[in-house]
């Protein structure tokens, strides 16, 4: 079988110029060796992670009051132990740069468009932070935010983390259920949030569930209110104060607190639809070395460049852009719809202020395919560089739509990663060729392997996604779980000592990396495991279909592949439809992979973060209750599956 061609192939200029080619030049000068190729350096980083860790911590120049006096303690999971005896803090190393450059840009459906400068972000960092002071606010202390992707949250995130204290946001399209699911467990002492947030062209109101969160979190001492909506905001029923007044202050420099490597900086959500959300504390240090490697070595950032990703607050894609800081580039924050008030204000984004990363799903680049756009030769993209692409697997119609309408010579990096890790396993690398349906490679210093059904790695098989090695941003706990149970019980009982991600995939001859879905929606019809991308790609690239969910029903002593679409405005499931489905299952995929059920729903649930809940809907059709409905943006779309797959 001949080998694919590859949609892209790096120019000899910019491997030349890529950061990761010249970090292989110290990396081998630390090994004593040559690393002719990305295998080798990638070996390399995984069999001696202390040695790559340590070319990492110096290449990033990690500012820190006291030196480290190990590197690893021992190489176990869960358990590890980096770089002890340093001291640092998180937002000292964000903030870095303190000059005329362009920190942020901001764009969002209401207020003027914002550029904030590096001197300028610093300035208004240290007033922020010295007003928390004198409220009272020490490490350790948690300080949550309701807040939209505006640049008033990087800067409360980064003053309230150069104080020490831990940082956990949520956007406000959240209700104030999944807000005090969220919120209630880690106590903060305050609260940040806006009065609103505008989206699609409407305004939206949160004044009601901020004051019902204030009064049912008994902690919140203070809510700091950011006007958004309206200018001068109130709320009559909690201890508040505006913004404004909290920056009322004329502090000039920062005390950054000195804590240890892995301090605590973030505490994070899983998606919460199987319960009450875990809250996951991930350490200082560890962030960001990980995002440092990731962002200048497999996104290759430079300070001129300017990063975007399209992202809410409550994802944790925001938390790796507002990491681009640390490299001084420009990060692009955008606010509200993606396709309001047109369906191509991200491309125009990319023109008018000249964004060189462009990060997106593949939800957004499908939906830019149906509607026909085309970006390549609507706006002038010349600035753009790389395309990110996460949330779900990138299909092979997604891929070819980016090389054949977006731009010809561009590096699409699909990467995959997760809130858990606060970054990613596979992702893209800017010296390597680009293959249809696959993730470049695996990060340097993630001993990323296949498992198959009997705990061994193999190569070009799907199986397990596992680490089986201690990398630095694995969470330092989970929040209320002293004994560190429900920690163990997430990632290491089912291989012990060995990460278990949850996902499914398959890692090619080449390195590369094929995504098939969660594995813990995983179909398994007469005892063959199928990935539900597998079968997403081929049925979401037919031009009837908007959108669509697929389970596995238990029926008849096995179980039944059952599809649910939605469908294009003016299209009928007609039994026509229905077999044209199938046929392009079996071409683009196989005869195992055909579902015996195909029925019509209006939307697909998903959570707050976009991606589908097969695990919900699996629960729906079995006749078990969904415990946390709030972990959904329309939870209500889940009433319509009840007794719907009894109909075959």
């Amino acid at each position: 079988m001949s080998a694919p061609t590859p949609l892209w192939t790096p120019s000899t200029a910019r491997i030349a110029q890529a950061n990761t080619t010249a970090f292989t030049r110290k990396a081998e000068q630390a090994a004593g060796r040559q690393f002719p190729s990305y295998t080798d350096l990638y070996n390399w980083s995984t069999a001696e992670i202390e040695q790559f860790w340590e070319l990492v911590w110096h290449e990033a120049a990690i500012i820190h009051s006291a030196p480290y006096t190990q590197i690893l303690d021992k190489r176990i999971m869960p358990g590890a132990k980096w770089f002890s005896g340093a001291k640092l803090n998180f937002a000292e190393n964000l903030l870095r740069f303190c000059d005329s450059k362009t920190a942020i840009i901001a764009w969002n459906e209401c207020r003027p468009q914002q550029k904030i400068s590096y001197a300028d972000l610093f300035a208004q960092v240290a007033c922020c932070a010295h007003g928390l002071r004198e409220l009272g606010l020490r490490p350790g202390d948690r300080v949550a935010g309701f807040l939209p992707n505006i640049p008033e949250t990087v800067i409360a995130m980064l003053a309230a983390t150069s104080i020490g204290a831990l940082w956990s946001l949520c956007s406000p399209d959240f209700g104030a259920q999944g807000i005090h699911d969220r919120f209630g467990q880690i106590q903060p002492k305050v609260l940040f949030a806006t009065d609103g947030y505008r989206y699609q062209g409407r305004s939206h109101s949160t004044i009601e569930r901020i004051e019902t969160i204030a009064e049912s979190i008994s902690s919140i001492e203070k809510v700091i209110l950011i006007p958004y909506l309206d200018q001068f905001p109130r709320l009559p029923k909690c201890k508040s104060m505006l913004w404004n007044e909290l920056l009322a202050n004329n502090a000039h420099e920062i005390e950054f607190a000195q804590l240890p490597f892995d301090h605590p900086v973030y505490i994070m959500y899983s998606s919460g639809t199987t319960g009450v959300p875990k809250c996951i504390v991930h350490g200082a240090g560890g962030t960001l070395l990980q995002h440092w490697k990731e962002h200048k070595l497999h996104t290759d950032l430079k300070r001129e460049d300017i990063l975007f990703y399209y992202t809410t607050c409550g994802w944790m894609m925001w938390n790796w852009l507002v990491s681009g800081l640390q490299i001084g580039a420009t990060i692009f924050l955008y606010d509200g719809s993606p396709v309001h008030p047109d369906s191509g204000i991200l491309w125009s984004a990319v023109e008018e202020e000249g964004i060189t990363i462009f990060g997106t799903s593949p939800k957004y680049l499908s939906f830019c395919q149906q509607a026909k756009l085309l970006p390549g030769t609507t706006y002038d993209l010349s600035s753009l560089k790389t395309i990110l692409s996460t949330g779900s697997p990138l299909s092979a119609d997604n891929f070819n739509y980016v090389y054949d309408c977006v731009k010809k010579d561009v590096c699409l990096s699909s990467i995959s990663g997760g809130t858990d890790i606060i970054s990613c396993f596979m992702l893209g690398n800017p010296t390597l060729p680009v293959y249809s349906e696959e993730i470049q490679c695996r990060g340097l210093g993630m001993k990323v392997e296949t498992y198959d059904d009997n705990g061994h790695s193999v190569v070009n098989q799907v199986g397990e996604l596992v680490c089986a090695a201690a990398f630095p941003s694995m969470p330092v706990s989970f929040w209320n779980d002293p004994d560190g149970e429900k920690y163990h019980e997430a990632y290491f009982e089912h291989y012990p000592g060995i990460w278990r991600h949850g996902d499914y995939i398959k890692i090619t001859e080449r390195g590369g990396v094929i995504v098939y879905g969660r594995s813990d929606a995983t179909l398994n019809p007469g005892g063959v495991r199928i990935g539900t991308a597998e079968i997403y790609n081929p049925v979401e690239s037919m031009p009837e279909i908007a959108d669509s969910i697929v389970v596995g029903q238990k029926w008849l002593d096995d179980i039944r592949i059952v599809l649910f679409v939605v469908l294009q405005s003016g299209e009928t499931l007609t039994d026509s439809l229905k077999e044209k489905i199938r046929t392009t299952i079996r071409q683009k995929a196989t005869p195992r992979h055909l579902p015996v059920l195909i029925l019509q729903v209006n939307e697909i649930p998903r959570t707050l973060n976009g991606k589908k809940v097969e695990v919900a809907v699996t629960k729906i059709i079995h006749g078990d209750s969904v415990l946390n409905r709030e972990a959904l943006s329309n939870p209500n779309s889940l009433n319509q599956f009840k007794g719907l797959a009894e109909l075959g």
